[in-house]
């Protein structure tokens, strides 16, 4: 039997020590999965995450009972992501346990009670994920995904928890690793003189605010989605600064190319990475795009190589970049191949109605 405890927000909270707990448990499935460390959520990124402005977020960690209320006795922990601006009918929900206790029970009951969570506030669709360390190849041993392109391992216990769960597989997504340093003078073009790149490290210029509104908006819609029921996610300047507040409070920078189109003064395309202060060999790839009425002209890899070029001065020290695609985009995965970005592991993204 487990205790399930609801990890607070606030650090003075006698339940306070479930963060660190929920970083142990997550540390331990990474290590199990991808064999480090990179993308698992420190102490400040989880605090952060429980008071985000435009989504509710709940954590909960198990523990078995009559156990001592300290970090090390966390043996799972879930997350539930409610949407408060656009899609918000879903619910996102993360369950992990630790490697040493599973099959035990603890994930089913950490999921019960977040769906029971989701339930409470009224939402309709539930999307999870599951993470592989490597990609089958085609086969009886492999779960294809609905879109055609890419796989999971079907007979994986996380695959196994999903469908046993009501979960349909939707989307296949790949995660890619680029060594650092990288050589791209090769890939460099002149898009001509209609498009100018500009970089904003750690905060936005007040004049490219409307514009980045406008690329994460669309970014809503235009990412290949597959069969999930996403809606469109409107941002506007004011989400965006908090966007960005946020990112500090995690204990993050960033840097952000945004292309403008210069006959018009709006912005045609833009790319952005994140990276943890205290971790300085680590690098995240966010999102990029640009505008389907700005297409052809290689603003992807300019603005991609534009964040390269400043990420080399301002984390001399950045080992690797970590990224995920669909894989149904072609395009993206065609530009990070060329980039030198290569295959590391592969998610699977879930869907289930309530």
């Amino acid at each position: 039997m487990v205790d399930l405890v609801h990890v607070p927000a606030d650090p003075d909270h006698p339940d306070a020590w479930t963060v660190e707990g929920t970083v142990l448990v997550g540390d331990a499935v990474d290590v199990a999965i991808h064999g480090s460390t990179d993308f698992s959520l420190d102490v400040p990124t989880t605090r952060a995450t429980l008071t985000e402005p435009h989504r509710t977020v709940h954590r909960l960690v198990a523990v078995p009972a009559g156990s001592p209320r300290v970090p090390g006795s966390v043996v799972g922990r879930a997350m539930v992501g409610l949407p408060l601006v656009g899609n918000a009918h879903l619910a996102v929900v993360y369950v992990g346990v630790h490697p040493d206790w599973r099959r035990r029970g603890i994930g089913s009951a950490l999921w019960d009670a977040g769906i029971d969570l989701a339930r409470a506030a009224g939402r309709r669709t539930v999307i999870s994920d599951s993470s592989y360390r490597t990609e089958p190849p085609p086969g009886p041993d492999a779960l294809e995904s609905p879109t055609g392109s890419g796989r999971i391992p079907a007979h994986d216990d996380a695959t196994r928890f999903a469908l046993s769960r009501g979960f349909t597989l939707e989307q296949v997504v790949r995660h890619s690793v680029l060594d650092l340093p990288v050589t791209v003078d090769h890939l460099r073009s002149d898009p001509g003189s209609d498009y100018r790149v500009h970089l904003m490290k750690d905060e936005f210029a007040t004049q490219w605010l409307d514009g980045l509104a406008v690329l994460r908006t669309r970014m809503s819609t235009d990412a290949p989605s597959a069969g999930l029921e996403l809606t469109e996610d409107p941002w506007d300047a004011e989400r965006v600064l908090a966007d960005g507040a946020d990112i500090h409070r995690r204990g993050h920078g960033f840097l952000v190319a945004v292309v403008e189109h210069v006959p018009t003064g709006t912005l045609a395309g833009f790319s952005e990475v994140r990276y943890p202060l205290d971790r300085p060999a680590v690098v995240y790839q966010g999102d990029t795009l640009v505008l389907r009425e700005h297409r052809g002209h290689g603003l992807g890899m300019l603005a991609k190589i534009a964040v390269l070029d400043e990420l080399a001065t301002v984390r001399p020290d950045a080992e690797r970049i970590h990224t995920w695609n669909a894989q149904e985009n072609a395009h993206m995965l065609a530009i990070n191949v060329a980039l030198g970005f290569r295959q590391a592991s592969v998610d699977a993204e879930w869907q289930r109605p309530l």
